[in-house]
C-alpha cells in the first residue's frame, strides 16, 4: 500500500513539473517573439480565446477523464499546460525576471513544505475542502469586481487570501489524492487519476505563484 502510494504520488509531481516546465517554456517563447507578442496581446479578443480554451480542456478532462486513455488525458493535459503558458506570459512583462525567478522559488519551497506536512501529518484535512472552495469562489468574483474598481490596495488584500487559500488546497489536495490511490487498485484507473491529481496541484501551484507575485514581485 505505502510503496503504491509513493509511486502514484511520483506520477503526480512528476507530470505536474512536466506541466509546470511546458507553461514556463511557452511563455518564455512569447516573451522573446515579437510576432508572438502581436498575435497574443495585439487582438483583444486572443487572451480570450485562449482562456475559453483552457476552461474547456479542464472540462473536458475533469469531467470525461473515465472514458478516456491514459495516454491521451496527459497529451490533453500538457496542451492545457502549453495555452497557460502563452496567457501567464503576461507576468513576464510585468515584472522582473529576477523577482519572477524568486518567486517561483519561494513557491516552490512552500509547495514542497505543504505537500511534507499533508503526507506526515496524523490530522484529517477533508473538512477543509466545503470551506476553502466556498473562499474560492467568493475570491474569484472579488477579483471580478475589482477589475471595475481598479483598487491597489483591495488587489493586495486579495493576494493574501490567495496566499492563504492556495496553500491550503495544496495541502488538502495532496492528502486527498493520498487517499484516493489507497482505494484504487487498477494501474490504468491510477494512471488517469494521476492526470487529474497533476491537474489540480498544477493549477494551486500556479494561483499561490500568480498571488505571491503580487505581494512580493518588482514590476517593471
Amino acid at each position: 500500500m505505502e510503496q503504491r502510494i509513493n509511486d502514484y504520488m511520483s506520477k503526480i509531481y512528476s507530470l505536474m513539473g512536466l506541466g509546470l516546465l511546458v507553461s514556463a517554456i511557452f511563455a518564455y517563447l512569447v516573451y522573446n517573439s515579437e510576432s508572438l507578442q502581436s498575435i497574443i496581446f495585439g487582438n483583444p479578443f486572443m487572451i480570450w480565446v485562449l482562456i475559453i480554451l483552457e476552461l474547456g480542456l479542464v472540462v473536458i478532462i475533469s469531467g470525461i477523464i473515465k472514458s478516456l486513455p491514459s495516454s491521451t488525458a496527459r497529451t490533453l493535459f500538457l496542451i492545457y499546460s502549453a495555452l497557460n503558458g502563452l496567457t501567464i506570459s503576461v507576468i513576464l512583462f510585468a515584472y522582473t525576471l529576477e523577482s519572477v525567478f524568486m518567486v517561483f522559488v519561494i513557491t516552490a519551497g512552500m509547495f514542497y513544505a505543504l505537500s511534507v506536512y499533508a503526507r506526515n501529518t496524523k490530522k484529517n484535512l477533508s473538512g477543509w475542502g466545503n470551506f476553502l472552495y466556498a473562499a474560492l469562489f467568493g475570491l474569484i468574483i472579488a477579483l471580478i469586481v475589482n477589475i471595475f474598481l481598479k483598487s491597489a490596495m483591495f488587489d493586495f488584500i486579495l493576494a493574501i487570501l490567495g496566499v492563504l487559500i492556495f496553500s491550503g488546497l495544496i495541502a488538502y489536495d495532496n492528502q486527498k489524492l493520498m487517499k484516493l490511490a489507497s482505494n484504487i487498485r487498477d494501474k490504468e484507473s491510477l494512471s488517469r487519476l494521476a492526470v487529474i491529481g497533476a491537474l489540480s496541484l498544477y493549477l494551486d501551484f500556479v494561483n499561490l505563484f500568480l498571488s505571491l507575485i503580487r505581494i512580493l514581485g518588482s514590476r517593471r
